[in-house]
């Protein structure tokens, strides 16, 4: 954030420099190098193109030019926040009173959510401590599955190896979020996730973009700081979303964004989860790549298990319902089921469960590690 101190009385001067400083130069580098590793898994029609595309783009760079990279460079944090906020708003565009009508079928699946967060929790516990041999404090909050930050706050006061939780719930992420979209397109035959089908399953846009752009702006903003102050899960999502959908309620105007904006959603998100890969020995991104794919693995077919039995009786599509028990981060699988038009106001709101509920049930777990290796 640039800071309006002035450098010899010169504000503007101060404003030049920290628009070219190192560090918004590379952040710029990087997002054109995500951009352009999307672009290029467009054209070879890659499922989710512009997320996995600039992922992989910007973890390839880093690797070959982390030593160019200034000192101590970090994400901009802002920047993810800001177009996560976006994210919100498009997914709460697309709620429809649809959404309410089978509100007992909504609560089995969510009761299934229920089992299926303590079920996957414990399986990745068991393969954290058991084949790769983590301390019972790593391998407990490694094998959550959800609540990134929280994981890694509770982590730090059990004290469990930063490092290698950092890695683990990073990969499971990413590992989520290629392997999900690509597991669709094998199912419904082609690949799912362009440009154009997100275009295509955007509201219509009732004002010009100048006139849209401020409405967004200040929902986004209101509904984050509304999502911080309740201490909402994914505030900074779901704050938005739910803003979106009570000004869209009212009838006084309906909010809708141009599908480029989903397109550099996906860019910055995509570049800054490949930025994780930065400082990282590549035998331990091996080694927690193989784990990871146990876990996931294992999730992702119980996820399978639950959305098969659930589409037999809430009637829902099984991309929906296999979208909403993934368990990848909230603001990445929510992006995944707006980009397919899967129902994406009902996969946040499993997402947003199964973080809540993670959360909860971690905190209760963390107290029955073991007394000699907890720290609290």
């Amino acid at each position: 954030m640039v800071q309006y101190s002035t450098i010899d009385g010169d504000p503007v001067r101060t404003i030049i420099q920290g628009i070219f400083s190192p560090n918004a130069l590379t952040t710029c580098m990087l997002l054109c190098v995500g951009g352009l590793g999307g672009y290029l898994a467009s054209l070879l029609h890659v499922p989710m193109p512009w997320l996995t595309g600039s992922l992989a783009a910007t973890a390839v760079s880093l690797r070959h030019g982390a030593h160019r990279m200034p000192k101590g460079f970090q994400f901009p944090l802002r920047l993810r926040t800001i177009f996560i906020a976006v994210i919100g708003i498009m997914i709460g565009a697309q709620v429809r009173p649809e959404l309410f009508d089978n509100l007992p079928l909504i609560g089995l699946s969510l009761g299934i959510m229920t089992l299926y967060v303590p079920i996957a929790h414990f399986f990745n516990y068991m393969i954290f401590r058991r084949l790769a041999g983590y301390s019972p404090e790593t391998a407990y909050f490694a094998g959550a599955p959800g609540g990134l930050i929280e994981s890694l706050l509770f982590g730090e006061r059990f004290g469990a190896d930063l490092k290698l939780l950092t890695l683990q719930q990073f990969l499971r992420i990413i590992l989520v979020i290629t392997t999900v979209p690509v597991a669709i397109s094998i199912w419904v035959g082609a690949p799912v996730g362009s440009a154009a089908g997100i275009a295509a399953q955007l509201p219509e846009m009732k004002l010009p973009v100048w006139q849209m752009l401020p409405l967004v702006l200040f929902t986004g903003g209101a509904g984050a700081w509304l999502g911080s102050r309740l201490n909402l899960p994914a505030s900074h999502l779901f704050g938005p979303l739910v803003t979106t959908v009570l000004i869209n309620m009212t009838g006084w105007i309906s909010l809708s964004l141009p599908a480029w904006l989903v397109v550099t959603a996906q860019v910055v998100i995509g570049v800054s989860l490949g930025m994780r890969f930065l400082n990282m020995a590549p035998v331990l991104v091996l080694r927690g790549l193989g784990l990871s794919a146990v876990s996931v693995s294992g999730m992702l077919g119980l996820g399978i298990f639950c959305a098969l039995g659930l589409r037999e009786v809430t009637g829902q599509p099984f991309d929906v319902l296999l979208i909403s028990f993934s368990p990848g981060g909230v603001t990445e699988m929510s992006l995944i089921g707006l980009s397919l038009a899967a129902n994406p106001a009902l996969v946040t709101l499993h997402h947003v469960y199964r973080i809540f509920l993670t959360v909860a049930l971690m905190g209760y777990g963390a107290r029955l590690l073991p007394k000699s290796h907890s720290q609290p």
